[in-house]
């Protein structure tokens, strides 16, 4: 391809790049979340109650065909220092599907969005959509024991 695409290996950090976590809910979830993003300065102090709500609103679930993922993203403004956060969690955690918010998905894969340039983040669901329909590259990400491997894996 010599389509200009966005590589979501830019955007991986390492401080954002946690395995084997243990969160119960989405809230836990962006918690642990904003704390690592905060103490690098990679986002403001709204970004927490933002992508709270926002996941309320407008939740991103996405059942996929043997598990589900989620994408929780929030505003720009909330954003200082552009990243993907990459959790996985050993268990599933409950989100609301993107596409049907009264059902559920079970998500242990959870790529969260701090993406700050305008178009940034519609150019990024689609890099992540390819990835996410790859269901040996998902289970290999769910099964990765080190941020090396979440690197290689993401970057093909």
């Amino acid at each position: 391809m010599t389509e200009n695409v966005v590589e979501v290996s830019d955007y991986l950090r390492d401080q954002l790049i946690l395995l084997h976590t243990s969160f119960k809910t989405s809230k836990e979830l962006f918690t642990a979340a904003n704390a690592e993003a905060q103490a690098d300065g990679f986002v403001t102090d709204q970004f927490l109650p933002k992508i709270i709500k926002r996941e309320a609103t407008f939740p991103t679930g996405l059942q996929l065909e043997n598990r589900g993922v989620a994408i929780p993203h929030t505003d720009a403004d909330t954003i200082q220092k552009e990243f993907v956060a990459v959790i996985v969690n050993d268990e599933p955690i409950e989100f609301s599907r993107m596409d049907d918010p009264e059902q559920k998905v079970g998500a242990k894969l959870v790529f969260v969005l701090g993406l700050n340039k305008p178009h940034a983040q519609l150019d990024m669901l689609q890099a992540l959509m390819a990835i996410i329909q790859d269901d040996k590259l998902i289970a290999q990400i769910e099964n990765a024991d080190t941020k090396e491997s979440i690197h290689t894996l993401l970057s093909k």
